[in-house]
């Protein structure tokens, strides 16, 4: 554990933190809400406790090319390291830690490479791409210490588990981060519908999708440094503006059943943990 620990840098004070904890159903009270939204309604004006004020469960979305470190194809150890210390981190504050991972690093169905291939048969080779990044990620959270599992929606026994929901919540409650590759296991969906049905199939308290940019904006600021960010912004905007931040299957799919969403940039070491523990971090989305 050592080792990943020193790949994240000092997190910042807890002190001047504050909580920010996004609410999918509007109107709810402290008196009405589950546990995790009551949580997050007496905390969220307050300092944050990292043990009290935070997320109980949640699914992060990793793209292929975060495990790249911009290098365009394949794994870079170090950084998977980096990612898996921080993971680790905060299974260890007791929060349950599920992981959809792309395969964009590898092979992309839709992409350019694929464009003379049957999408079936490309869509089901960009499903195992995300099979060979989850088991990195695996190896890498052992390393680290953390107990971890594969679930792939294609059966693949000699390599990982087949995914099986029941199974699954039982791993998360034992502990285990729970890494969901292939996808939904169905060509023509993408990765972020697979996040966000395993966030809703696991009752996750928020889907957090990590990107290389500090949240969304109306343009892309990579090309236009102008661009505005929103500090929270709805589904129904989003599909309204046409903004790129997923696929509108699985922007839907969150609205539809009140999943609320945060955008951040992963790029920035202590991000993961700063967004479970409630910090105003990236973008918030809600229905």
């Amino acid at each position: 554990m050592e080792e990943c620990r020193a790949a994240v840098p000092a997190l910042l004070s807890r002190k001047d933190a504050r909580c920010w904890f996004p609410l999918g159903n509007q109107g709810i009270s402290a008196k009405t809400a589950p546990k995790s939204y009551s949580m997050g309604l007496a905390h969220r004006d307050s300092p944050c406790d990292t043990q009290k004020g935070m997320y109980n469960r949640v699914v992060l979305k990793l793209s292929g090319e975060a495990l790249a470190a911009g290098r365009g194809f394949g794994v870079d150890g170090d950084r998977v390291h980096e990612i898996a210390g921080e993971i680790a981190e905060v299974r260890e504050l007791g929060v349950d830690v599920a992981v959809v991972v792309g395969g964009g690093n590898f092979f992309r169905g839709v992409a350019e490479q694929a464009k003379e291939m049957d999408r079936v048969s490309a869509d089901h080779m960009g499903m195992l791409a995300t099979v060979i990044n989850a088991l990195a990620i695996q190896d890498a959270l052992e390393k680290c210490g953390a107990h971890a599992r594969v679930m792939s929606a294609i059966e693949m026994h000699q390599v990982c588990e087949p995914y099986i929901r029941r199974r699954a919540i039982r791993h998360l409650e034992k502990g285990r981060v729970v890494i969901f590759a292939a996808g939904t296991g169905n060509p023509y969906f993408s990765t972020d519908t697979a996040a966000s049905l395993r966030a809703m199939e696991i009752k996750a308290d928020v889907l957090l999708k990590a990107t290389k940019v500090e949240g969304i904006y109306d343009a892309d600021p990579v090309i236009k440094t102008d661009a505005v960010k929103f500090e929270q912004i709805t589904y129904m905007d989003i599909l309204r503006l046409g903004l790129k931040v997923m696929d509108t299957t699985a922007v839907s799919l969150c609205k539809d059943n009140n999943l609320p969403m945060i955008i951040f940039n992963m790029n920035r070491p202590g991000n993961i943990r700063r967004v479970i523990s409630g910090e105003k971090v990236g973008s918030l989305v809600t229905a």
